[in-house]
């Protein structure tokens, strides 16, 4: 190992615990690994916006859980879903419902989009939800940066996790795992 290599992985590791203590700091949990109530198939991504958890299913009756924020009332949209495509750093672009509801907001982005990068709304990872029939819903599983926005319904349709978790979830996710949002109860 050199000296740069072992520099760049000590700033890493820095940077992800601080990272860790401002996501404790807002009050969410890291991911926890839990036992599931109910039996459910493993390797599936599991939305409950009623107690805004994503569980990703394991074997043995298991799931890792996952604090997120979903969609506002009148944009969260329950289905069974699949990841039809994953992207890091995703660019994004608002889609025309976006910019008629809130010109004010999105009419700047409607034409180029806002390139992958931290300030996008996207973040870190973005897991695309799709539907047999009907392709790309453009609901995402994605990441973001507002550690206030967890706990939440305030998106625009998609579940997000704070983009540390987001990296950890994108890893452990292929292409067409299944996905379930569930129905609001509330």
């Amino acid at each position: 190992m050199n000296r740069r290599h072992f520099m760049m992985t000590g700033l890493a590791a820095i940077g992800l615990s601080a990272l860790r203590v401002e996501a404790q700091a807002a009050g969410i949990p890291p991911p926890t690994l839990v036992q599931l109530r109910a039996p459910l198939p493993p390797n599936q991504i599991h939305v409950f916006p009623d107690h805004f958890q994503l569980l990703h299913t394991r074997p043995g009756g298991m799931a890792m859980r996952y604090p997120c924020r979903v969609g506002r009332d009148g944009l969260y949209e329950p289905g069974q879903f699949y990841v039809g495509a994953k992207k890091k750093w995703p660019s994004w672009k608002p889609t025309p419902d976006m910019v008629e509801r809130e010109p004010e907001k999105y009419a700047q982005y409607e034409e180029d989009g806002m390139p992958g990068g931290p300030g996008n709304p996207l973040g870190a990872r973005a897991l695309y939800l799709f539907q047999p029939g009907r392709g790309d819903t453009y609901l995402r599983i994605h990441g973001t940066s507002d550690m206030g926005s967890i706990g939440r319904a305030v998106s625009n349709g998609c579940a997000g996790l704070i983009n540390e978790q987001i990296k950890i979830l994108y890893d452990q996710v292929p292409i067409d795992t299944q996905v379930v949002l569930y129905p609001k109860m509330s």
